[in-house]
């Protein structure tokens, strides 16, 4: 039992409290109430990360005086640290300071394992930090003729006396690297321990620092985050085009060619590893590191890529029944994936959900928490494949619909990669259907004095995925296009951007021709394209609202490279999304990436997405009888039958026309149309 006289230590702000012997260690007894402060040396007083502050004053609520001298006065230890490395005024180093009376404690979230990382600038949710790799100093007793046990064991020991670690295993490349750091380090060594199972990582004397990288292996490109795994900040970002587009742009194109080339899965394999690793030097030049500092890994990525990272087989997700090897989380040594990181880094895979739904969704679903949602949320993550979630606190829905690479750039008569030069944002004048535009890289609009000097260096190149989806939205609301995606010839009376090609009209949006560079039309095709992509992503929306019985959504999210660059009132206008209040349609960022970079930092967040895909509803929109009937009324602009009043409260929609209207030329009947919307929706779901 504790004596009435010995001094209460209150800490904040978990509110634990309790009596102790004088001359306690503040980190002591914060370790004795299970209060939460970091320490990587183990209370020698050299590492800093347990810093805390005495509270000074009299605290009626806790019936207690924190006065100064009620914590020891700064010793050698302290003194030394405090000179050479720096404390800021108040601070305390907890395995230093010895408690002489009573004291309220502050721990700062600086000095927390388990603290909340708050980075809206990067649109990551507040989520704590709960290190999977943790290092830990110790001193190991010193071998003796006496005390013949190998190095191994008395690094075990040593853990298990001043961390509480037992039964840890070790790697090879630990056994190997252990003796040479305890002779250089005096026999005092620090070690990664991973999940508090096995050490991963041993160096001499105190290491501080240990580094994880993030990846979302997408179809098209690669994006990596790496981050400070005991703070989580990040410190890089980087990303490269997936290599394998060189196989097929879709993913069905590389499933196909698999099929087709015996070692086709094994040449995509070592095309993703290798761009894997590209990717690690870049992040780690950038971070100033050296690759082998790197000891974690966490990816996500559709069910195609994740099975040709992990080298197995994706033929058989090419046709039904769609069966994954596996969709439980996927825990290796990044060796196994020939990935250059420290001999022992790890890598998680995070779960995959079904044949369609991957470890990307997870991701998503990890970074917006729709599961934890009072409302339904619709959040849909946008590329060659989007990933679709819908759902709230009660039930959780998910489908994969194949949009294609038009919404980045591919299929378009002058699309490109969102890159300097891109036209990212259009506006048509409804009067005159003259264009004003802007380009990345450049802050003025075309029409603004000074933009020819700006983008003189770039030019205007070609126009991006947002680009894409804002002139055809503008086209349609200036009536050049109609709500069935025919660019209406007799416009060509009104404006010579309306210009004849063949059977077809196009748009002229920008023509640099006489200067030698670009001339950048919308084709009849382009807007076909965007009818098709946008078509397939709104039919599996609806599929899921079916499923759910609801015909509203409450809020929207976009992710994705391309989805976070979407304007909402321009992917609204063209029926990419259904109609909802727009101060509720938000962009997501690069969700999937997001939710990678969470589980990266925290093992609790991967215990929950483990526990969460596994309550998922799998939307199948392959076998879904109706996925016909939504896409083809989802062609029109916005949509064929869907009202949207929420939109129009916004904007006047275009009156609906009771057929096509084409100019001279007749190319677009309305029975071909017809024909057209019938193959269309045919060859989508054939491709599927």
């Amino acid at each position: 039992m504790t004596s009435p006289a010995e001094p209460l230590v209150i800490f904040t702000p978990s509110g634990r409290r309790g009596r102790f012997p004088k001359e306690t260690t503040v980190l002591d007894a914060a370790r004795a109430l299970g209060v939460d402060i970091d320490s990587v040396c183990g209370g020698r007083g050299i590492c800093g990360r347990c810093q805390v502050e005495q509270s000074i004053g009299s605290f009626a609520k806790h019936g207690i005086e924190s006065r100064p001298e009620n914590l020891s006065p700064f010793d050698t230890v302290e003194t030394e640290y405090r000179d050479q490395r720096g404390l800021a005024e108040g601070r305390r180093l907890s395995c230093t300071a010895h408690l002489r009376g009573d004291a309220v404690i502050d721990v700062p979230p600086e000095s927390q394992v388990y603290r909340q990382v708050v980075r809206k600038g990067l649109d990551v949710r507040d989520f704590h930090i709960d290190p999977v790799v943790r290092l830990h100093y110790v001193e190991v007793t010193r071998p003796e003729l006496a005390s013949p046990t190998g190095d191994l064991i008395r690094l075990q020991e040593a853990l298990e006396r001043e961390w509480g670690l037992t039964d840890l295993e070790a790697d090879l490349s630990v056994l190997v690297a252990l003796q040479p750091a305890l002779e250089k380090g005096s026999w005092a060594v620090t070690v990664a321990v991973h999940d508090r199972h096995t050490i991963t990582g041993v160096w001499p004397g105190l290491h501080e620092k240990a580094y994880g990288v993030a990846i979302d292996v997408g179809s098209t490109t690669i994006a990596g985050h790496l981050a400070d795994l005991a703070d989580g900040s990040v410190l890089a970002s980087a990303g490269v085009m997936n290599p394998q587009i060189r196989f097929g742009e879709d993913l069905m194109s590389r499933v196909s060619y698999a099929m087709m080339h015996p070692e086709g899965a094994v040449e995509m394999t070592a095309a993703v590893r290798k761009a894997l690793n590209g990717l690690l030097a870049t992040l780690a030049m950038q971070s100033g590191i050296k690759r082998d500092e790197i000891l974690e890994l966490a990816i996500v990525g559709n069910p195609i890529m994740h099975h040709l990272l992990l080298g197995i087989d994706p033929i058989p997700l090419g046709s039904a029944p769609f069966a994954l090897a596996t969709d439980r989380a996927v825990r290796l040594r990044a060796a196994e994936l020939e990935l250059k990181t420290h001999p022992g880094g790890r890598v998680y895979v995070l779960p995959c959900i079904a044949g369609h739904v991957g470890a990307d969704t997870a991701g998503v679903i990890l970074a917006e928490a729709p599961h934890e949602s009072e409302v339904v949320e619709l959040v849909v993550d946008v590329g060659t494949n989007a990933e679709i979630v819908l759902g709230n606190r009660h039930f959780l829905l998910a489908a994969s619909s194949p949009t294609g690479p038009a919404f980045e750039g591919a299929q378009i008569s002058s699309g490109q990669r969102a890159a300097p030069g891109a036209i990212e944002r259009v506006r048509i004048d409804r009067e005159t259907l003259e264009p004003r535009f802007r380009v990345i890289g450049s802050e003025l609009w075309s029409d603004d004095p000074g933009f020819a000097e700006a983008t003189a260096e770039t030019g205007v190149t070609g126009i991006c995925g947002s680009g894409i989806v804002e002139v055809i939205a503008e086209l349609f609301l200036a009536g050049v296009i109609t709500e069935d995606g025919i660019i209406d010839g007799t416009l060509s009376a009104r404006s010579a951007r309306v210009i004849a090609e063949g059977r077809t009209f196009s748009y002229l949006l920008h023509d640099a021709s006489a200067a030698g560079r670009p001339r950048i039309v919308v084709t009849q095709n382009d807007v076909r394209a965007i009818q098709l992509a946008k078509a397939a992503l709104y039919a599996g929306v609806r599929l899921l609202m079916d499923r759910a019985g609801i015909e509203t959504v409450d809020e929207i999210r976009l992710a994705g490279a391309f989805g976070s660059q979407i304007d909402m009132f321009h992917a609204m206008v063209l029926g990419l999304i259904p109609d909802a209040d727009l101060a509720h349609a938000k962009s997501a960022g690069n969700a999937a990436g997001t939710g990678a970079l969470i589980a990266l930092l925290s093992g609790a967040a991967r215990r929950e997405i483990e526990a969460v895909v596994r309550t998922v509803e799998k939307i199948e929109t392959a076998v879904e009888p109706r996925f016909q009937q939504h896409f083809v009324e989802a062609m029109a602009f916005p949509h064929k039958t869907a009202a949207y009043p929420h939109l129009s409260a916004v904007t006047e929609l275009p009156a609906r026309r009771s057929g096509y209207r084409d100019g001279s030329n007749g190319s677009d009947s309305p029975d071909r149309g017809r024909r057209r919307r019938r193959a269309t929706a045919a060859a989508a779901k054939e491709d599927r």
